[in-house]
């Protein structure tokens, strides 16, 4: 606190704001009174001083009533001005008028934007005409009621291919009248699943308002200077700069060089970004710190060649970082580095000392003093913490590289430590961690940040002045690129070293660090007590023993003090001494290895325990019925650990799509609700996949799983389908050396003692029948088994119709089995049907609870009201994932506990 006050008082800011976020009511009264203790504990043990105490517990007080605040003004005015409630808004159709607040992006067939709204108003009858639209509303603020600015996210899926250049043209500022459908952002339906709600909540966005065509927007451009036109005319600079790109390099290279050099990162390929960020590389991708300093290392050269003076030079440097900043979309990292590469260039203008730590906090004060819910981006956290983790634990590690060449040992020292520092967050947020990470980044980074980022530059600088040789530099760079994309893939073929992490908690994380700067701390004391002479106390010894051996930087700095102070209180003896004693002897040798030991033990199992923390222990058995949407997927874990996956969903697609309408990066439910599940919950490797059958609603995610996670066996219905996403299926699972197992009637399956799968579905093949045939039906060949887990009974039934249903009856009528034991839980067949679960397979089966897989507001009308009447019949409790979103069962021998991501009981 005494040297550096501002970094504890922004620790303190930071603290409250992260309690105030984390708790309510009395657990963050609770919260912050143990943080307030804090300080005062500092000042009663003489650390600090009472006024800087007082200080600390101030910081704390209003950092965590600010956010109180935010959030309380943080709310949708739109009920209260239309006077519906929110549940009644949803799916209103309204007409909304505003201005542009964002730039317009395209993906495909669909336009995005911000807009401010100025005025709203309410369609009573269901949606007006166009000419009701237009007739009168053409000026800001003559549509209803004034919401006073609040923003919504407008969503418009265009009609026709014409319409591309009518949404070109719309630019931030215009002022706009739309028509549509006001829309509530989805939340989580799925436990530790992505909330949009929630993330654009902290971006204070409350509603969607999605469009169709550009006849439901009528724009009329700013005619008058406004402050926003400054970043209209950013947009434009960077829109240019961004064509500029695409006529010098070619796909998948100018989405690339965008994202690297002005941080566009929308065109991005999503096959490239998966092999960047599979390696730890995806930073490399946003503008960031390193992109800042190459600038402004870049001007200071230059305005130097020029022969300006320091001050000028540092003086134009400073006006032109947030120029760059702009320039390459003002993300948090990048506003982050732009603030701190700003008061660094003013303290070095006047003269001033500077301090990294305080700069960095400066930084991160004044960003959340302008928007408190910074601190919930993943950007602005892993930015901040892997600054402020070099800045901490580098000089900590750096005197264990000693005996490597300078340039060496410093680049191993923070490649690692950013690597340690970020590890917490990476696997937090992305559930994965490469071991091969630390050396893709040690070889890579330099390479682009030196080579690559410098020639894409220059090509963009050349581009509208000498067009040859833009393009001679694109090619070269393009060069590069491909050497770059070669060994990312290459590395990525280790897939060994990639380690799949549950979320960890905040404790964990905390511990984590605590643990980690132990142990590096312990570890240069080690080291800095080997580089120094022992001697007695009593020892005589010449003056040349007394000279130090070459120490690293850090050590040498304080060697040479100690050297002044002995020279300067020669006449103090005693001093003298006290000064010389400062080296630790070898009683802290000892203890310094001790306490190393001790944290690099309890970080091993710190590790064990976050890489283990799915593992089940009380001998129960879970089974979760995942929402994802129109579709199916099951995820059963065994008592003894096992980890049984029954379909994966899909996205459906219906007919083949002009090719303007198709999107970059398209919504696919394995990969962007399904396997990032899958890898929150820690789970390592699928001991099995079931496949019921091959339609796209059952089959289509697992494409994402097979990729992105190690399966043992896949279990399919021993037919194939004459789809080309079945055929690339099957093929990547041949490709993996998963072993494909065609399941019968009579199979079983049991991968621990208290777990037992019978399969019921599908009959046996006809005599002399060897090879999958070819089946266009798929429902009928479901797989249907029986599932026995800790005593309790549950039937998955896939899509099977009542033709499968009648066959499983018949048989087991034919084999004297007239009545079964009831099951516990049945899984309704077919999304609730009616082509299934007829009131004979109801009667036979007697299940006490029913779980209907089905997507909110379905097309297909699912469940139907007749399977809903048969199941009211047999008084099964009825569970419904599009009512309830996902729906777990936690299984024990004395009963079976649920729980539901929606409702009561969350």
């Amino acid at each position: 606190m005494n040297r550096r006050p501002l970094l504890s008082f922004t620790v303190c800011w930071v603290a409250g704001i992260a309690a105030g976020c984390l708790f309510s009511g009395r657990s963050l009264l609770f919260c912050l009174a143990v943080m307030l203790l804090l300080p005062v504990v500092w000042a009663v043990s003489g650390g600090i001083r009472w006024r800087a105490a007082a200080v600390l517990v101030m910081g704390l007080i209003v950092s965590a009533l600010y956010w109180e605040y935010s959030e309380i003004r943080n709310v949708s005015l739109l009920p209260e001005v239309l006077g519906q409630s929110v549940s009644e808004l949803n799916e209103a159709y309204i007409t909304a008028a505003g201005v542009i607040a964002s730039p317009v992006e395209r993906d495909g067939d669909r336009v995005d934007f911000v807009v401010k709204l100025s005025g709203i108003r309410l369609h009573q009858q269901g949606k007006q005409s166009a000419a009701e639209v237009e007739e009168g509303e053409t000026a800001a603020g003559a549509v209803g009621s004034d919401p006073e600015g609040e923003c919504v996210i407008v969503q418009l899926k265009l009609q026709e291919k014409s319409e591309i250049a009518v949404a070109a043209q719309w630019q931030r500022g215009d002022r706009v009248v739309i028509e549509g459908e006001l829309i509530q952002p989805q939340i989580a339906r799925n436990f530790g699943g992505f909330d949009y709600r929630a993330y654009l909540l902290t971006q204070k966005i409350h509603w969607l308002l999605k469009g169709t065509g550009t006849a439901s927007v009528t724009v009329n451009p700013q005619v008058s200077w406004e402050p926003s036109t400054i970043l209209r005319w950013n947009d434009k600079a960077r829109s240019v700069l961004g064509a500029e790109m695409s006529r010098l390099f070619q796909e998948p290279h100018a989405g690339y060089m965008k994202g690297l050099v002005i941080g566009i990162q929308k065109e991005l390929d999503p096959e490239t970004f998966r092999q960047f960020s599979q390696l730890g590389l995806t930073h490399i991708l946003a503008i960031s710190g390193m992109h800042v300093a190459v600038y402004v290392g870049v001007i200071l050269v230059l305005l130097r060649r020029c022969r300006l003076t320091r001050e000028t030079a540092l003086t134009v440097t400073l006006l032109l970082v947030p120029v760059y900043v702009l320039l390459s979309g003002a993300g948090p990292s990048v506003i982050r580095a732009g603030i701190m590469s700003m008061i660094a260039l003013l303290a070095a203008r006047l003269g001033m000392l500077k301090d990294g730590l305080n700069i960095l906090a400066a930084s991160a004060l004044m960003m959340l003093v302008w928007n408190p819910y910074l601190l919930l981006s993943v950007s602005f956290q892993l930015s901040f913490l892997v600054t402020a983790g070099l800045m901490v634990y580098t000089p900590l590690a750096a005197p264990l590289f000693r005996r490597l060449p300078g340039w060496l040992g410093s680049s191993l020292s923070v490649t690692i430590i950013a690597q340690l520092v970020s590890f917490p967050l990476t696997i937090y947020y992305f559930n994965q961690f490469s071991l091969l990470s630390v050396a893709a980044n040690l070889l890579l980074v330099p390479f682009i940040t030196f080579l690559v980022l410098p020639l894409g530059t220059l090509a963009l600088l050349l581009g509208r002045v000498w067009s040859a040789a833009a393009l001679l530099t694109a090619q070269l760079a393009e060069i590069l690129n491909n050497i770059t994309f070669a060994a990312v893939e290459w590395v990525n073929g280790f897939t060994s070293g990639v380690l799949i992490w549950a979320s960890p908690s905040i404790l964990w994380i905390c511990l984590y660090y605590c643990l980690l700067y132990g142990l590096l701390h312990m570890l240069k004391r080690r080291t800095e007590a080997k580089l120094v002479p022992q001697f007695m106390d009593d020892e005589t010894r010449p003056l040349a023993e007394l000279e130090r051996p070459e120490l690293p930087g850090n050590i040498r700095g304080r060697a040479e003090r100690n050297d002044v102070l002995n020279s300067a209180g020669a006449a103090n003896s005693g001093r003298a001494a006290r000064a010389f004693q400062t080296y630790p002897p070898t009683g802290a040798t000892r203890w310094s290895n001790s306490a190393a030991i001790l944290c690099a033990v309890g970080l091993t199992i710190l590790l064990y325990k976050g890489y283990n923390a799915e593992v089940i222990r009380d001998g129960s058995g879970s089974i979760s019925y995942l929402d994802i949407g129109q579709g199916d997927s099951s995820l059963i874990t065994t008592p003894g650990g096992a980890h049984i996956l029954v379909d994966g969903g899909g996205t459906v697609s219906f007919g083949n799509r002009e090719e303007w309408r198709i999107r970059r990066s398209p919504f696919e439910v394995g990969a962007k609700t399904l396997l990032p599940l899958l890898k929150q919950r820690g789970i390592h490797r699928l001991d099995a996949v079931i496949l019921t059958h091959g339609d796209q609603d059952h089959a289509g995610g697992l494409q994402a799983v097979l990729e992105g996670m190690p399966v043992s066996a896949l279990l399919f219905n021993g037919t194939l389908a004459d789809t080309e996403p079945y055929t690339k299926l099957m093929t990547t699972a041949l490709d993996a050396g998963v072993r494909l197992y065609p399941v019968q009637q009579g199979m079983t399956l049991a991968p621990d003692e208290a777990t037992r799968l019978n399969f019921l579905w599908p009959e046996l093949p006809a005599d002399g029948q060897t090879l999958p045939e070819e089946v266009e039906d798929q429902n009928h060949e479901s797989v249907v088994f029986r599932l026995e887990m800790n005593g309790r009974s549950f039937l998955f039934t896939g899509d099977m119709d009542e033709a499968a249903e009648e066959a499983i009856l018949r048989s087991a009528s034919q084999s004297g089995i007239k009545q079964v034991s009831p099951i516990d839980v049945l899984k309704v067949a077919h999304h609730g049907s009616k082509t299934a679960t007829s009131a004979d397979w109801l009667a036979f089966w007697k299940p006490s609870a029913a779980v209907i897989s089905a997507g909110v507001n379905n097309l297909y009308g699912h469940p139907h009201g007749t399977v809903l009447e048969r199941l009211a019949v047999t008084e099964a409790s009825v569970y419904r994932t599009d009512q309830q979103g996902e729906i777990q069962l936690r299984v024990r021998s004395e009963g079976i506990a649920v729980r539901y991501r929606l409702g009561d009981k969350e």
